[in-house]
């Protein structure tokens, strides 16, 4: 699997409100990022910029292979049964319906692949969320806040698939405020500006 992801210099400015500046980092197949800091540091705004759904404000993002984010919201059609929620993305992202199950397997949400998505608890709804990002085999993950909701379990089974992912030579990208098992991650602490 090809992964690249590099940040040269990059700045991200909101509204009036700098942000971040002079951030520089590259990651290579099988790398880990771990972004932390306070609420409203930035950790979303790198994610939507590493992913291509923000511009910089200063600076460039190199990316090779394809992306996978999720995000707060799991982008899943609440009216539809999950197996054909993830199935939709699966088609967008040239991945298998096996792919959907081994994701499904993988999070151990296959019980639920004929209920529809609007009925799930929020921890479903995050365990559904990341299932969308392993179905897609994309080779850059960015997660952001991927633990919210998830009992030990559910954390324990999210770990194992980055360190999976990792290792199939893909890279993780991770914004959190929970402790999550990312062995040998860059670490990125964003702080707040005045």
């Amino acid at each position: 699997m090809a992964a690249r992801l590099a940040f040269d210099r990059v700045a991200c400015l909101r509204g009036d409100r700098l942000l971040f500046e002079g951030l520089s980092f590259a990651l290579e197949a099988g790398g880990a990022a771990l972004l932390t800091g306070p609420n409203g540091a930035g950790k979303s705004s790198l994610m939507r910029i590493a992913a291509g759904l923000l511009p910089a404000s200063a600076g460039a993002v190199a990316r090779e292979g394809g992306v996978a984010f999720a995000g707060e919201a799991a982008a899943l059609d609440p009216r539809l049964p999950l197996a054909q929620a993830l199935g939709f993305w699966a088609k967008l992202d040239g991945a298998s319906p096996a792919d959907v199950d081994a994701a499904l397997d993988r999070m151990a949400i296959a019980n639920l692949a004929p209920v529809p998505v609007r009925l799930f608890s929020t921890g479903q709804r995050k365990r559904a969320a990341i299932a969308r990002v392993i179905a897609g085999r994309a080779a850059i993950w960015l997660l952001d806040e991927p633990g919210n909701g998830l009992d030990a379990a559910s954390i324990d089974r999210l770990a194992e698939a980055m360190a999976a992912h990792r290792a199939a030579g893909g890279i993780v990208v991770v914004a959190t405020h929970q402790p999550l098992a990312l062995p040998g991650a860059v670490e990125i602490a964003l702080g707040m500006r005045a």
